[in-house]
């Protein structure tokens, strides 16, 4: 009875909204794109732009489908980039939840009272979001910490909606006319695992110990200290850190802090997550960053991380190059060697697709030049080649954009290929060259010292094996062939015996 409650919401949200001409313009059957254009339509959101009515109807749904729609907005691959940009606006703020929940949230989890746990808790949350939130506390050594409470009974609630979200895409992908390229079911797989991953604390805990190991000591980056003893699925505890506001400007131009600095240390830190670490904070809105007074960065919730591997990086450092040197060649053929376009795909008309894309991009200076806008258009003109780009490589492009905006905000001068290229060509040299070799084989050492005083006798064993192999094979031939041979000589005595009855 809730889940057809729930769905009663959805449709009366479906037309408040008027998202039924939405919707008309994407099925592939006729008769159900005059019946949906046939359906009353509500007159109150009519003048807003449809991008605009898909936010609003998100939002109206409640947490579950903000998510969604935050999730669909790091997809330009899959969404119109107006849509994209939309629902990029979504904000996943809610109503706190009562203080003494929090504390029975707290205490069950940890398995102890509060008051043995923490020396103070204020009940007052400093956030609050759909899925969790925040508290001040104190340690009993002194140490200020931030306490992550999840909302309880949120379980049942999701699995509804989610249940929901994949009957929809089954229908997507039945009736409507690009259905099966935009892949709802994986979007929806995808959503889910996202989404019980950030329901698990544990999992956000690890990140962020990660991340302060790779910028352990760092002058650019502060990374909260995540306690583990007071940490479990449900709750996290982690440093209480100060700091402004990244967007708060005012302020940090009257305590002094070096804004262009600033903005080059926010480029470096996202290009050394990539290429370095291979493991970067993949929700760096403005919300999540705050700056210290002595103009280091402080990073906040780890719910979502991206990680990239040397194949990874290696198809994003050829394309950047390969996009400043303008090589379209290059860049059309680093897609093909990829492996995610088709074989038949020819590189000429995949590198003239590339040009039309890139090549107004030179018209600006190199300094205004967007690094996300670049990918999100070749992203974009792949889908024309049926190429199915990486969900990390995707959660990448929307970071960047996040940090471009960030950077120009701090400094409008901001030229971020005179910040990344360096370690892109670094990067380059460590994968290519004397060098790499050299590194190789140093890394390959142990195994090799391993192998080689054996490798005669498992070269011996491996031709033994071979040899046996094929006297095998030839063996069974043999067999086969005589059985052939029997056949057939019992097939003519039994000729033979049959003339001679007749006779």
């Amino acid at each position: 009875m809730k889940w057809f409650s729930r769905f009663t919401v959805i449709g009366k949200t479906f037309y408040r909204y008027g998202l039924s001409d939405l919707v008309a313009g994407l099925v592939r059957a006729g008769w159900l794109r005059r019946l949906l254009l046939a359906l009353p339509k509500s007159k109150r959101f009519a003048a807003e732009p449809m991008p605009v009515r898909l936010r609003l109807a998100l939002e109206s749904l409640g947490p579950i489908f903000v998510k969604l729609g935050q999730v669909l907005s790091t997809r330009p691959d899959l969404l119109p980039p107006a849509y994209a940009q939309e629902l990029a606006k979504l904000q996943d703020k809610v109503p706190p939840f009562a203080a003494e929940v929090s504390r029975r949230q707290i205490e069950t989890s940890l398995g102890r009272p509060l008051a043995e746990i923490y020396a103070r808790f204020d009940d007052t949350p400093v956030a609050s979001a759909s899925v969790a939130q925040v508290h001040r506390a104190e340690l009993f050594d002194g140490q200020s910490v931030a306490v992550k409470v999840l909302r309880p009974n949120l379980k049942p609630v999701i699995e509804q909606d989610l249940a929901l979200m994949r009957l929809a895409a089954g229908f997507v992908e039945r009736f409507f006319a690009d259905g099966k390229r935009l892949r709802p079911r994986e979007v929806v797989a995808e959503f889910d695992k996202y989404l019980h991953d950030e329901l698990d604390l544990m999992r956000e805990a690890a990140n962020a110990s990660q991340l302060g190991r790779n910028f352990a000591g760092s002058e650019m980056l502060v990374v909260p200290k995540v306690y583990f003893d007071y940490c479990s699925r449900e709750v996290m505890t982690m440093q209480w850190m100060e700091g402004t506001p990244v967007s708060d400007i005012g302020s940090l131009k009257a305590q002094g802090v070096d804004l262009k600095k600033l903005a080059r240390y926010g480029v470096e830190i996202f290009f050394t997550q990539v290429f370095r670490d291979g493991f970067f904070h993949a929700d760096m809105h403005p919300g999540n960053i705050l700056v210290k007074a002595d103009g280091r960065y402080v990073a906040l919730d780890f719910g979502i991380v991206g990680s990239l591997t040397d194949f990874d990086k290696r198809y994003l450092a050829i394309n950047f190059l390969a996009f400043f040197n303008r090589d379209y060649h290059r860049v059309a053929t680093a897609h093909i060697e990829s492996g995610w376009v088709p074989p038949q795909t020819r590189a000429e008309e995949l590198e003239a697709a590339v040009r039309a894309v890139c090549e107004p991009f030179f018209n600006k200076p190199l300094s205004q030049i967007s690094f996300g806008l670049v990918l999100m258009r070749l992203f974009e003109t792949s889908r024309r080649f049926h190429v199915e780009i990486q969900p990390q490589l995707v959660l990448l492009q929307k970071t960047l954009l996040n940090i471009e905006g960030l950077g120009r905000q701090l400094d409008p001068d901001l030229d971020l290929w005179a910040t990344a290229k360096p370690f892109l060509v670094r990067w380059m040299n460590r994968q290519v060259g004397p060098r790499a070799l050299l590194r190789n084989l140093k890394n390959e050492a142990p195994d090799w010292a391993e192998i080689l005083p054996s490798l005669p006798r498992k070269i011996n064993a491996l031709v033994d094996e071979a040899r046996q192999k094929e006297m095998r094979n030839a063996y069974v031939h043999l067999i086969k062939s005589q059985q052939r041979q029997n056949f057939w000589l019992a097939v003519i005595a039994l000729i033979l015996f049959l003339m001679l009855l007749w006779k």
